[in-house]
């Protein structure tokens, strides 16, 4: 989309929508800090994690090259779903996203549900960051000694008290751990194209198509294991939501939010489908392995001094980025549930720099338990809790777009007018996504080691979110009814 178009979209929006949209209470006290470079790289950091720096290896062994088109099926999906995000916060932005939409277009029951789940993702997944991040660390020599568990409590403690100083100083740190991750790839993708146009050798081999097609081809173990890895694929683009979040703290949503929105495809396309192409045409497939980065595979292959050491420092920033994103979210969405009676009362209180600091400590405090899990388990920890935020993320984007299903309904019915930036393809984008969504949930079953145990996680969880809701649901019904005005 050109620049002029989204300039007319976000007139458009605010011209037709702002005198419309009901105000959630939960968005008071919110400063407009972050600016629109922080937006776009909180976008960049979104589409670029340890899913790619450090997933992929172990991908490429069992998928091969067809893993480049699992993350681009994966990636479309996941560009449908920021879309229809995007479309509803030039409708009403709020710091409460889709959590705030669910409470006006499926009622408080399906505000509680998204957002727990949410909160389910991101605690969980924060547990995953520290445990990456006390690995990542024991990788250098100085800090073998120092028990895993230490080394995780200390990165908690540091994201912690970055994100309860001022959502100006995490939209700095985030800006930088972005440009930190899309330097590192584009060096590496530079480094890459050189060894393939100059027909360097890469562990003892010219790259190329040749090593594909002599190396068992597109699919060298077949379809099942790109079906497979589709979860963790999925798990990668985690965070991209956090666009919407976001938006409730910039001053210009209307401008930032479609351009931002728009640019995610082609990072999609360059960063994660050209990496992935880029590293089947250097090395064979079954030569990555998921206890290296590939990256640090192929410049260890042509002898790149520190290799390593200089990946090793990306991972351990990309998983730092996570845990950033995660507190900050959390923070946010537990405070508009905590409006409406839906999460604890203390997750609602904001400290002097209009930080939510009481949701913010509530996820800090589900990652010292996370401290506990790796001072107990230090090697399952990190598969432990994957399994769990996995869940937690599907379910979060399956709302997503059910909630945009009823917004479009809304609005078909005369209650606003829609934004001009749009989901394209309504109702049908909608419908196919979330058919998709559910059947990675599905075809999880395929995986004993992993994605079967993940799914007998489902009746827990939902037994857990009934029982909740029945204890809060008196409270959450009365207070949303003075929350959306």
């Amino acid at each position: 989309m050109s620049k002029e178009a989204v300039d007319s979209a976000a007139l458009g929006a605010s011209r037709t929508d702002a005198s419309q949209a009901p105000a959630d209470a939960g968005d008071a006290g919110y400063s407009k800090d972050l600016k629109a470079r922080h937006v776009n790289m909180i976008a960049i950091g979104g589409a670029i994690g340890t899913g790619l720096f450090l997933g992929a290896g172990g991908r490429l062994h069992s998928a091969g090259p067809a893993l480049a088109l699992a993350y681009l099926v994966c990636g479309v999906f996941a560009f449908f779903v920021v879309r229809a995000l995007g479309e509803m916060v030039l409708y009403r932005p709020s710091s409460g996203s889709f959590v705030s939409y669910a409470r006006e277009f499926l009622g408080e029951k399906g505000a509680y549900v998204a957002g727990w789940m949410y909160f389910l993702n991101w605690s969980t997944t924060g547990i995953a960051d520290i445990t990456a991040i006390a690995l990542y660390t024991h990788y250098w020599s100085f800090f073998t000694d120092i028990p895993q568990w230490v080394l995780a409590l200390i990165a908690l403690a540091v994201v912690l008290a970055i994100n309860l100083i001022s959502v100006k100083i995490f939209g700095e740190m985030e800006f930088w751990f972005a440009i930190i991750k899309v330097a590192a790839l584009v060096a590496f993708m530079l480094i890459g194209i050189f060894l393939l146009i100059s027909q360097h050798e890469v562990g003892g081999e010219a790259p190329g198509l040749n090593v594909i097609t002599d190396n068992g081809g597109f699919l060298p173990n077949g379809m099942m294991p790109v079906v497979i890895v589709m979860q963790g694929v999925v798990f990668a683009y985690a965070s991209l939501e956090l666009v919407g979040v976001a938006a409730g703290e910039t001053a210009e949503p209307h401008k930032i939010v479609p351009r931002a929105v728009n640019s995610i495809m082609w990072r999609v396309g360059l960063f994660y489908v050209g990496s992935v192409v880029l590293l089947a045409l250097l090395l064979p497939g079954a030569v990555y392995s998921a206890d290296q980065s590939p990256f640090v595979t192929v410049l260890s292959k042509i002898g790149v001094p520190a290799a390593g050491d200089v990946m090793n420092l990306v991972v351990l920033t990309a998983a730092m980025s996570s845990l950033n994103s995660g507190l900050y979210s959390t923070g946010r969405i537990l405070r508009s549930m905590a409006m409406a009676g839906s999460a604890p009362k203390f997750t609602a209180k904001m400290n002097k720099s209009q930080v939510p600091y009481g949701g913010i400590m509530l996820t800090a405090g589900v990652g010292v338990l996370g401290v506990g899990l790796n001072s107990i388990v230090p090697h399952q920890a990190f598969e432990i809790v994957l399994n769990v935020a996995s869940l937690g993320i599907i379910s979060t984007w399956v709302i997503i777009m059910i909630c945009h299903l009823a917004f479009v309904r809304r609005s078909k019915e005369g209650a606003f007018e829609r934004p001009k930036f749009r989901l394209p393809g309504n109702p049908v984008t909608e419908i196919v996504t979330i058919i998709f969504l559910l059947a990675v949930l599905c075809l999880m079953w395929k995986d004993p080691e992993v994605g079967r145990k993940t799914l007998f996680l489902i009746p827990i969880v939902a037994a857990a979110l009934v029982v909740g809701w029945f204890a809060i649901r008196r409270k959450a019904d009365r207070e949303a009814q003075t929350l959306l005005k």
